[in-house]
């Protein structure tokens, strides 16, 4: 469903950004991954949207391996 009109925010298709992550389900980290990697040429700095995914990454990332740390933990009890 097509809403926005920003020109950062315009991919011509037909749908939105946002109807992709929902439609995968992506959380909020893996979503604004997504987001920051195929906007990083539309608006501003490339350089600084493509930090800004690596940020996102970085903190889904450690998410997962607190996850499994816990996970190993349990498991050996």
């Amino acid at each position: 469903m097509k809403r926005s009109t920003q020109i950062h925010y315009d991919n011509g298709k037909d749908y939105d950004l946002i109807d992709v992550i929902s439609d995968y389900a992506l959380n909020f980290n893996r979503g604004n991954i997504v987001k920051y990697v195929c906007r990083a040429d539309k608006k501003g700095s490339e350089i600084q949207d493509l930090e800004k995914a690596m940020d996102y990454l970085g903190r889904e990332l450690e998410i997962l391996r607190d996850q499994q740390d816990q996970w190993i933990q349990n498991s050996t009890m």
